[in-house]
């Protein structure tokens, strides 16, 4: 035994955090009543473009799972379980013989285009949305798999199994196929009331319940390393853990509330927005302002609705050839800019993957006959400002769906670095805005592998420990009466548009 072996924590979390741009490995552990956690590895994940479509390589990403246990493992540390979560709604098709029948596609290729519209010449939108309580996305996977079969997909054609992104990846690692509940959540084909997949939903594209694994829920022990896995990495038998596959569900989870009353906010390339409840919200407001039900820890549901967050600024970043490389520094230079000159509807379809972001936002403000922002302050203060409003719009439509008063509001991830787009959402939903953790799914992914071991109880104990190991911010509304303006306008301009 080594000195590494002797001074390591009792028990070691290897924790696989899957975004649609990067993804890392990272070991956590409980020690004296808090969580410890560092990075191992960090690698990009890259869209392949070929034949006129999106893929994701998912042998690229299960080798970087090899290549993180691998590092692991040199470096003396015995692991007691591996989670694993991603960004939801894809998959992968395995053939008969066990095998991956090819790579899968993004959730942005453009194949999906108008799908909504030809599935529902089987099944009315109205009865989809009342079996499933989801937002309406023309990528969603029920929607993608009709577009397949549609299409007379050979993969789909040849399928013995369907296996969503995290699902596949532990699939890769033990050789079980699962089908874990909040990442099948994300597909538009699970009934929230029974947990399990409507089967008239996937029955209308020829599809069984079969063919998606065995259920499992959060915390629960999917299998262990197949002998492959362990000569590759030089581990042992060690246990994979069903955490909550899906990145929001694990980074929810990560939510260090202390109390029932608050809604979230997953702040990065997306922008979730939501509440947390004991049962699923599916009623005529919910289905008109295009709510989603996501399943949560412990059976709570997430009702929530995705926004598209900081991807209108990262997708500008890219065509600014004057802008700092510094995203810090551009968020400071922002608030140089006018304030409230012109706003967008960050939602707006325009946004979701334009040639040109920058051109797509101009054109929004032109055809609003708003001043068109010229200068990257300019753009990306109207952004800031914009998802501020789309907030507290959103928020508002939570209220009114609330089984609970609304008293703060938590922000996790990636976005709680710009503090200005903070302290615009606490000026303009006028509640106090608390801050962290900012590693939110990557957290909540290590906490639930905890559970499982039997560290911690419920998802309130594993709050406060979240709480009692992270620095948090609070933002306090401050200049709430400009906002009320500006939001006026905001509405006036959806209206007109």
């Amino acid at each position: 035994m080594n000195q590494n072996q002797v001074n390591q924590p009792k028990h070691n979390f290897f924790a696989v955090d899957l975004g649609a741009t990067s993804g890392r490995t990272i070991l956590g552990s409980i020690e004296d009543g808090k969580l410890k956690q560092r990075e191992l590895t960090r690698f990009p994940n890259k869209m392949i473009q070929m034949g006129g479509h999106l893929y994701w390589d998912i042998y690229a990403l299960y080798n970087e799972i090899i290549l993180g246990l691998k590092r692991a493992n040199d470096e003396g540390i015995e692991l007691t379980s591996i989670g694993i979560d991603t960004w939801g709604v894809d998959f992968v098709c395995v053939g008969e013989d066990g095998a991956l029948l090819r790579n899968p596609y993004c959730y942005r290729d453009s194949h999906t285009e108008g799908a909504m519209e030809e599935y529902f010449r089987m099944i009315p939108k109205e009865k989809v949305y009342e079996k499933t309580g989801i937002q309406f996305m023309n990528f969603n996977s029920l929607f993608q798999l009709s577009t397949l079969r549609r299409n007379n997909d050979s993969a789909l054609n040849a399928a013995n199994k369907i296996l969503f992104m995290p699902d596949a990846l532990t699939y890769l690692l033990t050789g079980e196929a699962v089908c874990e509940y909040t990442i099948l959540s994300t597909s538009q084909m699970l009934d929230p009331r029974t947990k399990k997949i409507d089967t008239e939903l996937i029955g209308a594209i020829g599809l069984k319940e079969s063919m998606f694994g065995r259920y499992v829920n959060p915390c629960e022990r999917v299998g262990t390393l197949t002998p492959e896995v362990q000569r590759l990495t030089g581990l042992g038998a060690v246990s994979v853990v069903a955490v909550a596959g899906h990145d929001t569900a694990s980074a929810v989870a990560a939510v260090p509330a202390q109390n029932p009353n608050f809604a979230y906010l997953s702040c990065g390339t997306w922008s979730l927005l939501g509440i947390e409840t004991k049962a699923a919200i599916i009623n005529e407001k919910s289905y008109q302002y295009n709510f989603t039900n996501e399943g949560g820890i412990e059976g709570t549901t997430r009702f929530l609705k995705n926004i598209c967050g900081m991807w209108l600024l990262e997708r500008c970043r890219k065509e600014w050839k004057d802008a700092p490389a510094d995203v810090n520094q551009v968020n400071a230079d922002a608030m140089t800019a006018e304030p409230f000159r012109s706003f967008i509807n960050p939602d707006d379809s325009r946004f979701a993957n334009p040639s040109s972001m920058v051109e797509a936002i101009q054109d929004y403000c032109r055809e609003t006959r708003q001043p068109v922002p010229e200068t990257y302050r300019q753009i990306a203060r109207c952004i800031f400002e914009s998802l501020a409003l789309r907030y507290r719009e959103v928020l508002g439509y939570l209220r009114e769906q609330a089984p609970f008063p609304i008293e703060k509001l938590h922000v996790i991830g990636g976005g709680v670095y710009n503090r200005y787009l903070m302290q615009m959402t606490a000026d303009s939903i006028g509640i106090p805005v608390v801050t962290g953790p900012v590693e939110g799914t990557a957290i909540g992914n290590i906490m639930l592998q905890a559970k499982a071991a039997g560290i911690v109880g419920d998802m309130f104990q594993m709050r406060q420990l979240i709480a009692d190991s992270i620095e948090q911010d609070t933002y306090l509304p401050t200049d709430t009466t400009q906002w009320d303006k500006a939001y006026q306008r905001y509405i006036e301009i959806q209206k007109t548009h």
